[in-house]
């Protein structure tokens, strides 16, 4: 029985997503090879061993078009025979990468895989690749009552777990305070690589509170919507959602036999995956049903797992995700999450793990359990262990 190991895994810092932010300087094919390039150096890999580059990317076009795994391969030094292929799973794109990788492995298919994602948010705008098209017009006929984008999804969400605008403030401060607290205590230490000068995360605002973002306005109140989901109170803001990010992340994933050979010592095993479709209209609700499929499969329970990343795209769906499962709120996203630390769509897969495994690794902790609700309704999970 072949296992595949995490040797590695590292991040850029987060940048804001917008001109002029840390790292909107950084061609993202320069952003990912940056972190591809630190995963040889750091474990003093033989390139030629890379059986294969897996990348996340969700705005596949200018400047991160035209195969942007191949590219960052090439950039990073890669032997040419090293292929790299780039994948859109929305934002667990380089979570699936990392599925796709290991699985790799579990299959004899490969021995040695890098996963990694990237997203520059500030180059290349969210929905650049899809200006001027309607990529969702064979749907009508399916959803005649007409779809709506993640905001809208995240208010009805909020609506019909009954979460109020107080609470979804609250949990946006402590992903700040969290963050906050682990970057003073060098908790990401381990994990960034710098860009440049860049070395801690832009998206971080540690006076954050409450009080402070209950001023701040709803993001997409509408009329008309409101008159197609009377139920919606319009709470979801700037404040209580993840930031427009730049980044980079990227995993080191072998055979533990391969990870032995070379001599390199594996941080962590994958121990299950799970993915799923959900309910396109409540989009961002598939990490209910692929948590429970994963728990099912492996026969844990949560009390067993003894941290949790919840991707933070929105506030409400951490805290939906913690009501469903009756989750202990100090394991949920304990460093902070994306609110805090940014969500740069197609690196925030390998990007949570990478926080997952270091802080099993402070905290000594042996399972920990990621999952990531994605557009169009899906959602992934995974389960590490930690060696």
């Amino acid at each position: 029985m072949r296992n595949a190991v995490i040797v590695d895994v590292v991040r850029t810092p987060s940048g804001k997503g917008k001109p002029g932010g840390a790292l909107s300087g950084v061609h993202p094919a320069d952003l990912l090879a940056d972190v591809v390039r630190a995963l040889v150096e750091r474990n003093d890999l033989d390139p030629t061993t890379v059986d294969d580059v897996i990348a996340g990317c969700v705005s596949q076009s200018g400047e991160q078009a035209a195969n942007i795994a191949r590219t960052a391969a090439l950039t990073a030094g890669l032997p040419e025979s090293v292929p790299a292929t780039t994948i859109d799973r929305q934002c667990g794109s380089s979570q699936q990468a990392a599925h796709f990788a290991a699985q790799g492995v579990l299959a004899g298919a490969y021995d040695v895989v890098i996963a990694c994602g990237v997203e520059s948010m500030s180059r290349v705008p969210m929905f650049s690749n899809t200006q001027g098209e309607d990529p969702f017009a064979p749907l009508a006929a399916r959803y005649p009552d007409g779809l709506v984008p993640q905001g809208i999804s995240a208010e009805l969400i909020t609506a019909r777990w009954k979460l109020s605008r107080e609470e979804l403030d609250a949990y946006a401060a402590r992903s700040h305070q969290r963050a906050a607290a682990s970057a003073g205590s060098g908790g990401f230490g381990a994990e960034i690589i710098p860009v440049g000068s860049h070395t801690v995360d832009e998206t971080v605002r540690p006076a954050t509170t409450p009080e402070g973002l209950a001023g701040l306005k709803p993001s997409f109140a509408d009329p008309a919507l409101s008159e197609r989901f009377p139920e919606i109170s319009w709470s979801i803001t700037p404040g209580n959602s993840s930031p427009l990010s730049d980044g980079a992340s990227a995993a080191l994933i072998m055979s533990e036999e391969r990870a032995t050979e070379l001599g390199l010592r594996p941080r962590a095993r994958f121990h299950a995956f799970a993915v799923t479709g959900s309910d396109p209209l409540l989009m961002l609700t598939g990490i209910i049903p692929a948590t429970k499929k994963i728990l099912a499969r492996t026969g844990m329970r949560l009390p067993d797992i003894d941290a949790y990343e919840v991707n933070e795209a929105f506030a409400p769906i951490p805290l939906i995700w913690q009501q469903e499962f009756d989750a202990d709120p100090e394991r949920l996203n304990p460093r902070g999450g994306a609110i805090a630390l940014g969500h740069p769509l197609g690196a925030s897969g390998t990007k949570l793990l990478c926080t997952l495994v270091n802080h099993l690794e402070a905290t000594g902790g042996r399972y920990g359990l990621q999952t990531m609700c994605e557009g169009g309704g899906m959602a992934n999970a995974l389960i590490v262990e930690r060696l």
